[in-house]
């Protein structure tokens, strides 16, 4: 399991995951408004597919009312580390 911080653009053009924001947030931004939990559905959608797991394998778990939020996410550990890197480093690319 892999632990990190998002920073959330809610109300985007389009969904992308990519880049960084401050030191290591990662940037998410959705398509989907901040309004009754949409946005952070889409976040989840947007990161399990960035990150090629299931969905129900990523958790938000701190920061569920603001921007910067805390997520988890199950699998192989180095495996996740270096495609956060990659994306961190990388412009933002669009999600599924």
């Amino acid at each position: 399991m892999l632990r990190f911080a998002i920073r959330v653009r809610p109300g985007a053009s389009r969904t992308a995951v990519g880049g960084r924001f401050g030191d290591d947030a990662l940037v998410v931004a959705v398509a989907a408004r901040a309004v009754d939990g949409a946005a952070n559905r889409a976040v989840l959608d947007a990161l399990a597919a960035a990150f090629g797991v299931r969905r129900a394998m990523v958790e938000i778990v701190a920061g569920t009312s603001g921007r910067t939020k805390t997520v988890a996410i199950e699998g192989d550990r180095a495996e996740l580390e270096r495609r956060l890197e990659e994306l961190r480093e990388a412009p933002p690319r669009r999600g599924q």
